[in-house]
């Protein structure tokens, strides 16, 4: 059960992460180093999920 949970909790994460790159995208007062910094973590998420999906 724990398992799941974790997974759960990175999956809300990667949305949550995925929902702010977005809107730092669209503000022109985040710099393009910290978007790349946001997708750098969203990817990191991803791989984990997929990872411990398989």
């Amino acid at each position: 059960m724990a398992f799941d949970a974790h997974l759960e909790a990175l999956k809300r994460k990667h949305l949550a992460m995925s929902d702010a790159v977005e809107q730092a995208q669209r503000s022109p007062s985040i710099d393009g180093l910290q978007v790349a910094t946001m997708k750098k973590e969203k990817l990191r998420l991803k791989e984990e999920i997929t990872k411990l999906s398989s």
